[in-house]
């Protein structure tokens, strides 16, 4: 037997897909398996493949049967019964013997509807052709969106609230695709109208199929449901039925309604097209039961239009409105009782054309006549005008009542679901748990008040992460391929051995209880970042196979640098810096033999990163570059926990195909021990692990022992989060969800890629309805190491959320918030020549008002009025194990005019001996960088900080040349901080390099 071309280039496809799919479903058991969560990929998978399965098999079903139903009917001639088509058109989708096809009487004279001319016709076809294209752009776009999720917390930088329009936009290219797709499909149906059908039923059923694969998350929750202990306002149920349940039903309805509209509309087409009305230019008109089957494929879609219309009601809660957010006066007075009757007309629609449909069925059984002369009773033209009335008095009316009722007393009308909206997004967003003191403004700063917090002022942050990786990339990045991508603020203790007291007292062979300890133990904010390798540096004539997945295999090493010190010449000081120059070959030098005993080391390989984009190779017979000594080079063999066996012939092929690299199939360099490891970004590791989270956007890196003995100290601490954006009646403001909560802290290990998830919101339902899905996946906080717990920091994107939210939702008066007296903003700074809004900064200070003295590593942000510059409010977050995640704002006296950033920055730069300075700082080939503005309570006072940076136009190497201090009424600028603060509090020994200016005390007008 000869087997054609076409033939053989199909089975040739079907092999190939055949090996593309077993290769990746073993790969990933393999590593899934390798970092111990080979359950979570199984049960992922079986989810998946079940809905994706279910879900093709019951549209394709549904779409074959109406099909050939319809090609059946479309074939039966004017007093015959003899079908056109007498074999199944899609043999391979469903069995015939599963599809009957309706017993027509040959003998039974068939009614027709009126007669079509041939403009009505194409006008017709064309039309039902647009509406298809836009069932299969929605499926399209539906499966799209949910395959492709964004797993990043947004970046928005926006300083103010900016208000939502009620009105969504619409895109221009969704408007020129729907008329290109509209215009191809009515081509192909006027050219081969039962082949484009067939094709549509096809490509329909793998779209919904690959549509509700997608959302296993939302349909796992589902059956996991945690209650929240809360009810919505409006009505009555817990948070849990819209975080949890409403998801899926909007699922099935989008499917649905979907698959009936499409079903509908295809067999309306076969119908328009049959009995060469095109040919023939002109329509006979639809028999009677075609008729019948239209009503019973209208009486599904009615149905489902029943269950948008239920939705519908709670969607409500969703809706942005000029003045809140949620259902308002309007929406429960007007629409919501409308709603309630949509869904009853369209359930009446529905039980009459079904009835209309099955009955005329019933008729041909037992009479030789199909129905009488009405096919369709009048009352159902009147269901209808009475559901496309409720339409247009929900859109038009809802506008009057607006504009007549609502506008007129708006406030009143408005307040209980304004007073709603507040409530809920305080709840959702974790506003409510803010604690909230003054901060009078009108302590005086003493000498020994500096004494007392000196804590606090030996952490300021003098250097910013960027004029310090600018530096680093160019003094500490060794070689090309290394890459310093990012720095990160973390906090460690740094313990220093004091020297014994002489002639110590001893009482019954005891020290007194007041001898002085043995050691100290400071708190010392730093900046550390990683070392990678970066491939993509290489040299190109280095770029071979080898060298990308043998030999360049990992970075290595970190800079430690404290926030506050300088060393000559205005760079920074490194506690940890360089590679293989210490008494230890394979060390990092370190500034002091304290700092190498209170900064773990180890072996500090980064095998695992952001940069490690390529998968490698590990344990073969050429040896990896570790890391360069002088004009050498020195190499290691991986001998880490992480990898996956690739020695023997299968698991090579396996991987040849997975990674598209056929090159491991040939190579002679491998041996049985063997290991490859990939999917080493962290980003895209914990992504792959958990798919249901969102992730920080700042993955930070962290030396810390966590066992005795072990070799590799560093860390990945990356925050994650649940989120929803089904809390009702919470303003989401401008992004894509309403609810947040850091519910996991993700440690992965930089040189065995070991990931470990543990969680910190214990009492979030989300969390709690993921570790009854996943129980072996989630490990609780007290689990991690003590040693890690040390450095969990609240994360900035969870703080500028909550930040931007309380710009408007600190104003819990609803006059005040409907008038929006009291709308804050962030301020802006200027960095460099750039006036960009403020970020938070993290800080170590003592937090006034509370019963603790002791210091902390919190998250501040500032704040001040829409209107004006002034000081209003600052927040802070609680890092530290015991208080983590709490929230403290401070506000201030609106009686009293405190300085905001961007007064204090207008009177540096217009103050004219400060000004004459930074000018000729800025001469020719330099230029100074104005750093970030930093706002420092102590007691009940502020300490403004701004450092500046001097640095060259070319080859730029940041210097640290002033540091500005701003306290009430005087601006100091000197060489160090120190010298600023003497400048002011010890004025008695100025410095000839500072500048000690003074200004107009801040007043408010009258």
């Amino acid at each position: 037997m000869k087997l054609g071309y076409g033939k053989i280039i199909i089975l040739l496809f079907i092999f190939l897909l055949g090996a593309e799919l077993i290769a990746h479903l073993a790969i990933e058991t393999l590593w899934f398996q390798e970092l111990g969560y080979l359950d979570i990929f199984l049960t992922r998978l079986g989810w998946q493949l079940g809905l994706a399965l279910g879900t093709t098999l019951i549209s394709g079903f549904f779409l074959a049967h109406h099909y050939r139903q319809a090609q059946s009917l479309a074939g039966t001639t004017q007093g015959l019964g003899k079908p056109e088509f007498t074999k199944s058109p899609l043999p391979t989708l469903i069995p015939s013997r599963y599809l009957p096809l309706p017993t027509l009487k040959a003998e039974s004279p068939l009614g027709r509807a009126p007669v079509l001319g041939l403009p009505v016709l194409l006008f017709l076809i064309l039309g039902i052709n647009l509406l298809i294209a836009w069932v299969i752009m929605q499926t399209v776009q539906g499966a799209i969106a949910v395959w492709t999720p964004d797993f990043t917390l947004p970046n928005l930088t926006s300083a103010v609230a900016i208000p939502q329009a009620d009105i969504p936009n619409k895109s221009l290219p969704f408007d020129i695709l729907l008329l290109t797709g509209g215009g191809f499909l009515a081509a192909l149906t006027l050219w081969q109208t039962q082949r484009t059908v067939k094709g549509l039923i096809l490509i329909l059923s793998l779209l919904w199929g690959a549509f509700i694969a997608g959302n296993w998350t939302r349909i796992l929750k589902f059956f996991h449901p945690i209650f929240f202990e809360q009810t919505d306002p409006q009505f009555g149920k817990d948070i849990s039925f819209y975080v949890f349940q409403v998801p899926v039903f909007q699922v099935l309805e989008f499917w649905l309604r979907g698959l009936g509209l499409l079903t509908l509309l295809a067999v309306l087409l076969i119908y328009l097209c049959s009995e060469k009305s095109l040919s023939e230019g002109k329509f006979p008109g639809f028999t009677k039961p075609q008729l019948a089957h239209l009503c019973r494929l209208g009486a599904t879609f009615c149905l489902v239009l029943s269950l948008g219309h239920w939705l519908n009601r709670f969607q409500r809660l969703y809706v942005h409105h000029s003045v809140l957010y949620g259902a308002n006066y309007t929406d429960i007075h007007l629409r919501l009782p409308l709603d309630s009757l949509l869904i009853v007309l369209t359930a009446a629609i529905a039980l009459g054309l079904a009835w209309q449909g099955w009955w005329s069925i019933l008729k041909q059984s037992h009479s030789n006549h199909l129905i009488a002369n009405h096919f369709i009773s009048p009352v159902f033209f009147y269901l209808v005008y009475g559901y496309l009335a409720l339409i247009v008095i929900q859109l038009i009316g809802g506008q009057m009542v607006e504009l007549f009722v609502v506008q007129p007393n708006q406030l009143s009308r408005e307040s209980p679901y304004i007073d709603r909206s507040i409530t809920a997004t305080r709840q959702a967003f974790n506003l409510d748990t803010i604690q909230s003191q003054t901060l009078s403004g009108k302590g005086k700063l003493t000498q020994q008040d500096l004494e007392n917090n000196q804590p606090t002022l030996n952490n300021v942050r003098l250097w910013d992460p960027l004029p310090l990786l600018q530096t680093n990339r160019q003094l500490q990045q060794i070689r090309l391929y290394y890459r310093f991508s990012d720095a990160d603020l973390d906090r460690y203790h740094i313990t220093e051995s004091l020297p014994p007291l002489t002639n110590q007292k001893r009482i019954n062979d005891k020290d007194e209880k007041n001898e002085r300890p043995l050691s100290k133990e400071t708190l010392n904010q730093v900046l550390i970042a990683p070392r990678e390798l970066d491939y993509n540096a290489v040299p190109d004539k280095a770029k071979t196979w080898v060298n990308e997945h043998l030999v360049y295999t990992h970075g290595y090493g970190f800079t430690l640098s404290p926030v506050n010190l300088v060393d000559q010449g205005g760079l920074p000081f490194y506690f940890v810096k360089d590679i293989g120059t210490d008494t230890q070959e394979d060390a990092l030098r370190t500034s002091s033999e304290v700092i190498r005993a209170s900064i773990p080391i180890g072996k500090p390989r980064i095998y695992f990163g952001e940069l490690t984009d390529t998968y490698i190779m590990t344990n073969t017979k050429v040896k990896e570059f570790d890391f360069p000594r002088g004009e050498d080079n020195v190499y290691n063999v991986y001998d880490g926990t992480g990898g996956i066996k690739v020695g023997n012939l299968g698991r090579r092929l396996l991987f040849a195909i997975y990674l598209r690299d056929w090159q491991m199939l040939f190579t002679r360099n491998f041996n049985l021990d063997t290991e490859i490891l990939f999917r080493r970004n962290i980003n895209q590791r914990v992504r792959e692990l958990a798919p249901f989270l969102r992730f920080d956007r700042d993955p930070y890196l962290v030396t810390a022992k966590t066992e005795k003995g072990q070799k590799n100290t560093l860390y990945w601490m990356i925050d994650a989060y649940t989120t929803s954006n089904y809390y009702p009646y919470s303003d989401p403001g401008e992004r894509p969800f309403n609810y947040i909560r850091n519910s996991v802290k993700i440690v992965v290990d930089a040189y065995n890629g070991k990931v470990n998830f543990y969680v910190m919101a214990a009492q979030d339902p989300l969390i709690q309805s993921w570790q009854a899905i996943f129980p072996h996946l989630f490990k609780p906080f007290a689990a991690m190491p003590a040693a890690l717990k040390e450095h969990i920091r609240y994360p900035v994107d969870l703080f500028s959320t909550q930040s931007e939210r309380l710009l408007t939702y600190h104003m819990t008066d609803l006059a005040v918030f409907y008038n929006r007296e009291d709308q804050w903003q962030i301020p802006k700074e200027i960095y460099g020549k750039t006036q960009l809004a403020i970020a938070p900064y993290y800080l170590i200070m003592k937090l006034a008002g509370l019963a603790t003295q002791r210091s902390e590593f919190v998250l501040s942000h500032v704040y001040t009025p829409i209107s004006r510059s002034n000081l209003i409010a600052l927040l802070f977050a609680r890092s530290d194990q015991q208080n983590y995640g709490k929230l403290l704002l401070y506000t201030l006296p609106k009686e009293k005019l405190v300085y905001g950033p961007e007064q204090i920055e207008a009177l540096i730069n217009q103050d004219p001996v400060i000004s004459e300075r930074i000018t000729l700082w800025n001469r020719e080939g330099s230029r100074v960088i104005q750093g970030n503005l930093l706002v420092i309570p102590i007691n009940e006072s502020l300490l403004y900080v701004e450092p500046l940076y001097l640095e060259a136009e070319q080859n730029s190497l940041p210097t640290l040349a002033r540091v500005v201090v701003v306290y009430e009424n005087q601006i100091a600028m000197a060489k160090t901080l120190e010298g600023a603060l003497a400048a002011i509090f010890s004025p008695q020994t100025p410095s000839p390099t500072t500048i000690l200016r003074q200004v107009q005390e801040p007043t408010i007008a009258p």
